[in-house]
């Protein structure tokens, strides 16, 4: 391939690389998938660290019964007979 040959290899790149950046299904589709893929990345991983807490307290209640009652206690609102609960807010 000679001079003109590579010439117009170039500027027929730099035509489609300009139409693909112009092209919403181009660069930027690209740029915005690559933004959502991480976004995704990033809300698996919260949710990866939640279910492994939400295991170690299965697993504590399991075990504990001091866990179990004490979950009971702060979720459910349960007391034991004859307590005596006072809300401070």
């Amino acid at each position: 391939m000679g001079r003109r040959g590579l010439k117009v290899a170039v500027v027929g790149a730099l035509v489609l690389a300009a139409l693909s950046a112009l092209d919403a299904r181009g660069f930027r589709r690209a740029a915005r998938l690559r933004a959502e893929v991480e976004s995704l990345r990033r809300a698996n991983r919260q949710l990866s660290d939640d279910n492994a807490e939400l295991t170690r307290e299965i697993q504590a209640q399991r075990v504990d019964v001091r866990a179990t009652e004490r979950a009971v206690r702060e979720e459910l609102g349960y007391v034991r007979p004859g307590e005596l609960v006072f809300q401070v807010e």
